[in-house]
């Protein structure tokens, strides 16, 4: 057996137990600063969504991705005060059958507070029947409304070479799933904006840089009554000078403009 002197010993003692605590120090130290960083994310972090499920018309087509409404929608979220990140779902193409078959992942991949659902023109534009394009895009609102989400519907409306006969119901479609199933509508996503030349890209279907503030400032007033602000973000609303107006949506009448994919 080997003996050390008792002074030598309880030194060792010390420093082992010096040790020790400065291990578990540290990690406690480590902890609670990855505690804190995650607080901090989670707090600086979007706390709902808003998922836009569409096909070329809210995809930016022909444009850069920030130049379209989708993106100048979260712009806008962001400047007003509004907790909301945008996830943009939107296909260039898009159908009603492929969103239908798109969604379910979408919504349980997001879970997103909100569902601006604007589908249907490249079914129309087809010359599908109006009952199937209806059924499905009744499926894809149940869905969302399954998931917890409120709806937002965009409607479109077809080109007049379509006829009364294809076209009139056609465009009646939105109003009526609308009001069945309660839900706001934007009557006519390109009001002001189709027959414009100048709004409107060289296709005559997609609007151009110009036109796309426009086809946000007609979404706006039927989005902005389905958002919720934090109490944070409700005082922060008020020392920038007050919270943001948020109108009613407007009437919008108006004969059938161009079409839209």
């Amino acid at each position: 057996m080997v003996s050390f002197p008792s002074g030598l010993l309880t030194c060792l003692q010390r420093f082992d137990a010096l040790r020790t605590f400065s291990r578990i120090a540290g990690a406690w130290a480590l902890a609670m600063g990855l505690l804190l960083i995650g607080l901090q994310g989670a707090a600086a972090a979007p706390t709902r969504t808003i998922l836009v499920f569409g096909d070329s018309l809210s995809a930016a087509y022909g444009l850069r991705a920030d130049q379209g409404w989708v993106a100048l929608l979260q712009r806008r979220l962001q400047a007003q005060g509004y907790g909301y990140g945008i996830v943009n779902a939107s296909i260039s193409g898009e159908t009603t059958s492929g969103g239908l078959q798109r969604l379910p992942r979408a919504l349980r991949l997001h879970r997103p507070a909100i569902v601006i659902l604007e589908l249907g023109a490249n079914d129309g534009l087809r010359g599908l029947p109006v009952g199937s394009i209806r059924d499905r895009l009744t499926r894809m609102i149940g869905l969302a409304e399954q998931a917890g989400a409120k709806v937002l519907l965009l409607g479109i409306r077809l080109p007049p070479n379509y006829g009364p006969r294809y076209g009139d119901p056609f465009a009646a479609m939105y109003g009526q799933l609308a009001s069945e199933l309660h839900l706001p509508l934007v009557p006519f996503l390109l009001q002001g904006v189709a027959l414009s030349s100048e709004l409107m890209q060289a296709d005559g279907l997609h609007p151009n840089a110009q036109g796309e503030p426009l086809v946000l400032d007609t979404v706006w007033p039927y989005l902005a009554p389905l958002l919720r602000r934090s109490p944070s973000q409700q005082r922060g609303a008020l020392q920038q000078g007050g919270p943001s107006q948020q109108p009613g949506p407007p009437q919008q009448p108006g004969p059938p403009q161009k079409p839209s994919r």
